[in-house]
């Protein structure tokens, strides 16, 4: 990523948290902000803007969802990602979490299969009509990919 790119991310992230703490409302940034962190940590291509199903690729050619999430210092069990749709082509989903400053804490990612599993189960409306899976759902089927623990 370069350096006009970072110091332009650095001014949303600064003008995102401003805008929260002047209204109590979020800026809209947060997909955006965690795509481009996922690309940066993950070394992932990201892909053409409003690309259906996916928004980056791996190494391997891979296609990976990327959602992202703030968390507030005491997160709400029931948080959400956003929508991922079956319909689409993609191979994992990537959640990102931020915190209140938009600095990324975490990184987990799903495989398609579980991540279809979670969706398809009986059970939530949400979860079955809008592929919303809750936060702590996601993380119970995947795997922390960043910060790598030693």
């Amino acid at each position: 990523m370069d350096n006009e790119l970072q110091e332009i991310l650095a001014a949303a992230k600064n003008v995102a948290v401003r805008f929260k703490k002047l209204t109590g409302k979020p800026l809209g940034i947060t997909g955006e902000i965690a795509e481009f962190s996922a690309a940066k940590l993950l070394d992932l291509k990201l892909a053409e803007a409003r690309q259906a199903g996916y928004d980056a690729t791996d190494r391997e050619g891979r296609k990976v969802q990327i959602k992202g999430r703030c968390l507030p210092e005491k997160p709400d069990p029931g948080q959400r990602l956003g929508s991922i749709r079956l319909d689409h082509e993609w191979d994992s989903v990537l959640l990102v979490l931020l915190d209140d400053m938009f600095e990324v804490i975490e990184i987990w990612e799903a495989e398609r299969p579980a991540v279809e599993r979670a969706i398809l189960a009986p059970g939530s409306k949400a979860r079955n009509e809008r592929g919303a899976l809750a936060v702590t759902k996601f993380k119970k089927i995947g795997a922390k990919v960043w910060p790598v623990d030693r």
